[in-house]
Formats: structure tokens, C-alpha cells, sequence
């Protein structure tokens, strides 16, 4: 923990940092650091914001990750919020150095906050929005009470994966020609149920016309059983997604970014021996190799690395600024960084852990294929008035990717709670298209 002398040191270190960071090329919003104990940085973690509306999953999260720390298992140094301007909060355990390096690491994360191209159309106003869509969610517990609130958040949240991020974007919605511009997310709630919307459903001969990936909007749009408040919690639940969803799409990069420039403005800082070995210590964990799985904090710096020896500094300035974690891997993964960093895939096979492949160009098509979607399950709205009797007919876009069968049993009652009507799943179970249904008491599956 630092004393009050390294403090002042930490404040006067800032300035160093940050016009190293402007050397290098970073362009970053304006920092607001914070240093806080760490119950304040696990609840900010749990929630992802400092301000969001309560609901247990938050408090489950936040006691995970808090007994984690208190076990020495995981730490978390920092935590940075995507907004202009950008603030960072540190751990109050950490030492000097690791403050300078969590610095450095957070300017480069604002850098990509700032210039990605996925996150163009990304709110920077999203803390103060989450605090009005807390105090929202708050008057609905006040009025209709705090089990039945908590109850719909449960269905929704279920669900909140299932977006499209880009449905508002150069798009038109089939059949109802460009999307308006709104002045708040929300002005479609005022719309609800005016004869225009009934006449454009009853001509329609299915709807959607197309699939509709974006299956929380849909539902809050067309569930006809919504009463006023449940649907504007589900538009706050997705609106809240679509800030988180470009960093689920760019982690990777994002990490990579971060280590590759905290480590370049390190080396610029003055060190004594002492520190330097702290430094190196803390460094050689952050970009350590992951025993199940991927450090996305290596893979990204050696991907990064890689492309400015092949090129030079300016193309990695614009990979960071055109490029997401799909398009990142499947253009710049080498054979070369295949073999260096000893990627292969693997799978149970009965009840072993097996390797499946190393052959280096389905090892990299096998990681695009984990983060297509963000690695949720693709799926799609095919109809919303099944059988002509306002049923729900969802169907996973398998690909060769099985669904988490339990998962998808217990989040089928949730979809029928928003939806008020029988639900139905299309999916591949070993090979056979399988339909599962849920009808308000009981799960249903059959062969197609």
C-alpha cells in the first residue's frame, strides 16, 4: 500500500506517463484516476460499473471475486471505465510501480476506447446513463415491489447476450424502412401499441420477414403480455449491453494494446534496481501463458509485436483503430506465432482432456470460431407468431457448436416469462435437428 510520500510521487509520475503515452502516439480522453480499498474495486467489478442498478448476480460476482483476493488466488489492480472523460480506479493495496504500470496500461486502454472503429457508436456518457437507469429500476421495486422487479430482471438479464449491436446502424428494420433517430433510446415506448405498429403486424405475412438476431429487442417490441415497465427495463438491460458488447468483441486487442504500450513507457520511466525487478515481476504475471486456455494479455502483445516487425509502427496503429478480435486473429495469427506460443485446441474426449489439432491454420480458424458472436450461442428470432397463435419460434445457428443443453433448459422458462406464450428452440443434438419447447409447466423436445 502506498504511504502518503509515494502518493505525491504517483500524482507527480502521472504527467511523465502521460506524455510518454502522447510521444508514442497515444491518443487518449482526459484521466480521472482513483484509489480505492478493495471492496469499492470488487463491487465495481461485479457490477462493471460504479453505478448500476442492484440485482444478486452482482452480489454473487463481487463475493467470487472478493474471496479470490482474499485468498491471494486473483487480484484485480485496476479497473477503467470507457468514457469521456475516462476514469480509472486502483487498488489501494498496490505498491508505487504497480500504480505507474496500471497507468500506462490504462491510457493505452482509453487510446483504444477512443480510436477503435467498434466502438464508434459507443455512449461516453454510460456512467451517468446507468445511474438513471438505476434510479428508474429503483421507482419499479418502490411501486410494484422489489421480489417481482427482481424477478423480471432474472428473465432479462437470462437473455441479455442475445443482441445485435449493429442493428441500428446503416440498417433498416424489414418491412418498416429506415429506423428513426430517436432523442432517447426509449421514445419506442411511447410508440407501443399505436395503429400504425397493429396494421404493419397484420399485414405482415411472418414476422420477422428475415431472422432476427437481435432477440431481447424483439421481444421487448412485439411481447404483447409486456406491461409498460417490464418492457422498458428489457431496453435498459440491452442498451446496457451494447456498451459492454464492443469490449467482449475486441479483448484480446485491447489487452495486447494496453501491454505493449505499458511496457514501452516503463522502460522510459526512472527506476531504481529494486523497482525494475518489481516491475519485471509484476510484467512477467500479466503476460504469463495460460494453462486452460488463452492469456489474451499475451496473445495480443505478440500479435501486435509481430505485425510491427513485419510492417511497421504505423500499421499497428491501424489495426488498432479497423480491426476486431475475429478479423485481428484470422489476419495477423501467423504459423510462426503458432508454434512461438505452442497454441493448439484441445477437448474432452470421454473423460480426457485431449489434444484435437495443431496444425496452425485450424488452430486459428478453431479460436475464431470460440469468439464468434462474443462466444455466446447464435440465436436467431424465425418466428414470432408461430402457428398463428403468438408462439415464440427461436433456432440456434449451429455451426458446429453444441449448446450447453442445461443451460438452454433453464433459460427457456425465462424467454417464456418475457414472452407470456409457448416458446420453441431449434438446435443440433448429435447430429439430429431437435426442437425443444416450453409451454409455462413443462419442457417438451422432439426430432424434426
Amino acid at each position: 500500500m502506498m504511504n502518503q510520500e509515494e502518493i505525491i510521487k504517483f500524482e507527480q509520475s502521472l504527467t511523465k506517463i502521460s506524455a510518454k503515452a502522447a510521444e508514442f502516439g497515444l491518443d487518449y480522453y482526459d484521466m480521472r484516476f482513483e484509489i480505492c480499498p478493495s471492496d469499492v474495486i470488487y463491487t465495481f467489478g461485479a457490477y462493471g460499473m460504479p453505478t448500476r442498478y442492484a440485482h444478486w448476480s452482482f452480489g454473487k460476482a463481487f463475493h467470487r471475486m472478493k474471496t479470490q483476493y482474499d485468498y491471494n488466488l486473483s487480484r484485480i489492480y485496476e479497473l477503467v471505465i470507457n468514457s469521456d472523460p475516462c476514469y480509472a480506479f486502483l487498488l489501494d493495496g498496490n505498491s508505487l510501480i504497480q500504480n505507474q504500470m496500471v497507468a500506462a496500461h490504462v491510457y493505452a486502454h482509453s487510446d483504444f476506447f477512443k480510436n477503435n472503429e467498434w466502438f464508434r457508436h459507443t455512449s461516453r456518457n454510460m456512467v451517468e446513463t446507468m445511474a438513471r437507469n438505476a434510479e428508474r429500476i429503483r421507482g419499479y421495486e418502490f411501486k410494484y415491489g422489489h421480489h417481482k422487479v427482481e424477478e423480471f430482471l432474472d428473465a432479462a438479464l437470462a437473455l441479455q447476450e442475445h443482441i445485435e449491436p449493429r442493428y441500428d446502424i446503416g440498417r433498416s428494420r424489414p418491412g418498416t424502412g429506415p429506423v428513426r433517430k430517436t432523442e432517447t433510446p426509449y421514445d419506442d415506448l411511447w410508440n407501443i401499441g399505436v395503429k400504425k405498429e397493429d396494421d404493419l403486424t397484420s399485414t405482415l405475412k411472418k414476422l420477422p420477414e428475415q431472422p432476427e438476431k437481435d432477440v431481447l429487442q424483439f421481444i421487448a417490441r412485439h411481447g404483447k403480455d409486456l406491461q409498460d415497465w417490464e418492457r422498458d427495463i428489457i431496453f435498459i438491460i440491452r442498451e446496457e449491453m451494447l456498451y459492454f458488447w464492443p469490449q467482449i468483441e475486441t479483448k484480446i486487442m485491447n489487452e495486447g494494446w494496453a501491454t505493449l504500450w505499458h511496457t514501452r513507457i516503463m522502460r522510459e520511466m526512472e527506476m531504481t534496481e529494486d523497482e525494475t525487478i518489481e516491475f519485471a515481476k509484476m510484467n512477467a504475471g500479466v503476460v504469463q501463458p495460460a494453462k486452460m486456455g488463452l492469456n489474451p494479455y499475451l496473445l495480443g502483445l505478440k500479435i501486435f509485436e509481430d505485425i510491427e516487425k513485419r510492417y511497421d509502427r504505423k500499421k499497428i496503429f491501424e489495426v488498432r483503430a479497423t480491426e476486431n478480435d475475429i478479423s485481428f486473429i484470422r489476419n495477423y495469427l501467423t504459423k510462426e506465432l503458432v508454434s512461438d506460443l505452442d497454441l493448439y485446441l484441445f477437448q474432452k474426449v470421454y473423460t480426457k482432456w485431449q489434444v484435437v489439432e495443431t496444425e496452425w491454420e485450424k488452430v486459428r480458424e478453431g479460436l475464431v470460431s470460440l469468439l464468434v458472436n462474443g462466444g455466446f450461442p447464435y440465436i436467431v428470432v424465425e418466428d414470432g407468431n408461430y402457428r398463428r397463435n403468438g408462439e415464440l419460434y427461436l433456432k440456434h445457428r449451429h455451426e458446429g457448436r453444441d449448446l450447453d443443453l442445461y443451460y438452454m433448459e433453464k433459460t427457456l422458462p425465462y424467454v417464456y416469462r418475457l414472452w407470456g406464450r409457448t416458446v420453441y428452440l431449434e438446435t443440433v443434438v448429435d447430429g439430429r435437428n431437435i426442437l425443444y419447447s416450453f409451454d409455462g409447466e413443462k419442457m417438451q423436445k422432439k426430432d424434426m
